[in-house]
């Protein structure tokens, strides 16, 4: 099997939408999907443009199998077994791509983590999942030396044995990966999904690329393999239907790096998060070449959208979806004109309606959700049987999203819960409220989103000292750190308010929505 693979066909949306039904088999495997068929069928085919190292390495579905394998080999040498957890710590490159496909292989459960967490966020993640081994770089082994339990493993310095795996027959829904999503009270919840995630991604994938899979198409995305949008939206997909997938390490997006990897991964399709499209944008960026731009994550109206069309000579396709259902909608302009201020029209095989409380379909503006039986749905939270129970509503997954439908285009009126949108990253405020406070001169902290016209939101904190401590500019850059050196990068308080008294319930619980209100006004002072 030497041709691409996508799913879908070129025809009207409606006719794609009438003929549309999922044929997902009882028995599979996401590895077989992604690398086992490609490697038996053409294994010189180009699977990953690998340009994280120095140079280009082209790594082919047989390179990538036999990596694969290996990997495999090696973590059933040392005792993992199916069902079990693995982490995966790395950046984008064919060594992550095959820490993912070698787990899925042995019938374990891959667990994504970024390589900017710090030691709590990645305390959290691997506690809460009861994982026992991570794969990982000599950087994130350096991370990880401070949990023992954890056993950090380096494929580039292992004893791999050499020698074919074969795949383990798995069922469509049994567990194949975990992926942490941030909310908004406790720990970052853990999205449960089985090996029939990746075919429910595909239709979507393919849509926001004009149909990807057509001859010269090569995907990229500057967004790291540790997140949903990375590893399901662009790696994997790319993997599945036959087309090249470039892997860049970008420690921080730069225009020029942009424009250089796009250059010389010979790259015609890109999925920017908003962020990164708003600093081409400032930038002045021009990139010629491209077949296909998609994007999710916030809608980006009309300047955006008229901005991406004379920077790329194409317009930009944007996609909707969550960790826990992704890809459920998105625009293809090949097929219908783009709204702006709308996420697009429902993707074929998922349905997707605006619901009231009792979990009824509405006209007007309510609640966004997607009926069950999409094959993107979670299974379930890791551990979390009343937080899943919650997520649902009769037969409709609730996204936390508000909107309505006009015209079978979603219009996104804004989000119900306090998850702040930074840079493209979703950042739960609990999580940074929980790290402050284990910062000695701090009483209460309220975090919240504040309105930004690069990063969407920037993370704010409102801060009550405890008694005898002095607020300065010093005691907001060491808190700051404090976050950036535990959390994440990306998640630490850009800016940091102290304050007498937080606005509370008659139950002790910050309200949020009182400053949320506070920084908008601050914003626009």
């Amino acid at each position: 099997m030497t041709e691409m693979r996508p799913l879908l066909r070129r025809a009207p949306y409606e006719a794609l939408c009438d003929g549309f039904r999922w044929e997902i088999p009882v028995r599979l495997n996401m590895a077989a999907q992604v690398c086992d068929g490609w490697a038996d069928a053409a294994p010189a085919r180009l699977a990953i443009r690998d340009l994280s190292g120095e140079g280009a390495r082209e790594v082919s579905y047989g390179d990538l199998r036999a990596m694969a394998d290996a990997l495999a080999l090696g973590l059933v040498a040392r005792g993992v077994a199916r069902g079990d957890r693995v982490g995966v710590l790395r950046s984008q490159g064919a060594w992550c791509a095959a820490a993912h496909i070698a787990i899925w292989k042995i019938g374990a459960i891959s667990m994504p983590l970024f390589k900017l967490f710090q030691r709590d966020a990645l305390l959290n993640r691997v506690g809460d999942s009861g994982a026992r081994v991570v794969l990982t770089d000599p950087e994130g082994a350096a991370l990880l030396a401070a949990m023992p339990e954890v056993a950090a493993l380096v494929p580039e310095a292992m004893a791999l044995p050499e020698g074919r795996f074969e795949t383990v027959d798995t069922g469509a829904q049994e567990p194949a990966v975990l992926i942490y999503t941030s909310g908004t009270t406790g720990s970052p919840k853990g999205a449960l999904h089985g090996h029939r995630m990746l075919s429910g991604h595909l239709p979507g994938v393919e849509m926001s690329h004009d149909f990807l899979g057509q001859p010269g198409d090569c995907l990229w995305t500057p967004a790291d393999w540790a997140w949903i949008g990375g590893l399901f939206d662009v790696l994997m997909p790319g993997l599945a239907i036959g087309v090249p997938v470039v892997a860049a390490r970008m420690a921080k997006f730069s225009t020029q790096d942009c424009m250089r990897i796009v250059r010389e991964g010979a790259v015609r399709n890109v999925f920017f998060p908003p962020t990164a499209l708003r600093m081409l944008k400032a930038d002045g960026a021009r990139i010629d070449g491209l077949r296909s731009v998609a994007s999710g994550g916030e809608p980006l109206g009309a300047e955006m959208l008229d901005w991406g069309r004379a920077a790329f000579g194409l317009m930009i396709n944007e996609f909707y979806g969550q960790t826990e259902c992704n890809m459920v909608a998105t625009s293809c302009a090949t097929l219908f004109s783009p709204v702006p201020g709308c996420l697009g029209r429902a993707v074929p095989g998922h349905e997707v309606a605006v619901i009231d409380a009792a979990g009824h379909e509405i006209t007007g503006e309510g609640d966004i959700a997607v009926r069950r039986g999409s094959a993107s749905m979670m299974l379930e939270y890791w551990g979390k049987p009343r937080e899943t129970a919650e997520k649902f509503r009769g037969d409709w997954l609730v996204t936390g999203d508000r909107g309505v439908i006009e015209g079978g285009y979603i219009r996104f009126l804004g989000r119900e819960d306090d998850v702040i949108t930074s840079a493209g990253y979703r950042i739960g405020p609990a999580e940074i409220e929980d790290c402050l406070l284990t910062h000695e001169a701090v009483a209460t902290v309220g975090v919240v989103g504040k309105p930004d016209p690069l990063r969407t939101e920037i993370v704010k904190a409102y801060v009550v000292l405890r008694a005898g401590v002095t607020p300065s500019e010093a005691l907001a850059h060491e808190l700051r750190a404090h976050v950036k050196e535990r959390l994440a990068s990306y998640s630490y308080p850009r800016e940091i308010s102290f304050i007498d008294a937080l606005p509370m319930t008659v139950t002790g619980k910050v309200i949020r929505k009182e400053l949320k209100a506070r920084a908008a006004a601050e914003g626009r002072t």
